[in-house]
């Protein structure tokens, strides 16, 4: 059995047995949720992202950190993007595996809104001294490998990158 195909992490956490592989392709796939913008849509997120964890055979400590990434940008979405109706709105989001690369596209049609432009938040402050909001960016910086935001067709759109 050949092992071209498995992504980088693969070896580290399942070692060759001369099994099957719990997919025919590891070099490119692709996952596409939509959910409603609310709160109340964060557990079915989390359940989906679990499931394409064990889908993908991703390691889960990756699963958590992908689920709190998106946890924290859609908690964005849901109390900041849609000031009025935010329940009607839909947020899609595309997960792709390729190249040893996860890619997370979030889109929503909301108040425009570059995280990306943020100012760091000083984590040397007391917490009581450091002003509200700016901590969940600043954690999506610190777990993902890169994060970048465009504003295209009146769409937010932020790109998300983790190599595994």
């Amino acid at each position: 059995m050949r092992y071209e195909t498995i992504p980088p992490c693969w070896e580290k956490f399942h070692p060759p047995a001369g099994g099957p592989l719990k997919t025919d392709n590891f070099n490119s796939m692709k996952e596409e949720i939509s959910i409603k913008s609310s709160i109340d849509e964060l557990p079915v997120l989390a359940g989906k992202i679990e499931a394409l964890g064990e889908k993908w055979d991703l390691p889960m400590p990756l699963t958590m950190n992908l689920n709190l990434v998106l946890e924290e940008a859609i908690s964005n979405i849901v109390f900041y993007a849609f000031p009025d109706k935010a329940e009607q709105q839909t947020v899609n989001i595309d997960i792709n595996y390729e190249k040893g690369e996860i890619e997370i596209v979030i889109k929503d049609n909301g108040i425009p809104f570059d995280p990306t432009a943020k100012e760091k938040p000083d984590i040397d402050l007391p917490a009581d001294q450091r002003p509200i909001g700016g901590l969940g960016i600043f954690l999506i910086t610190k777990i993902m490998d890169s994060v970048n935001y465009k504003r295209d067709n009146d769409k937010n759109i932020l790109i998300l990158k983790k190599k595994i």
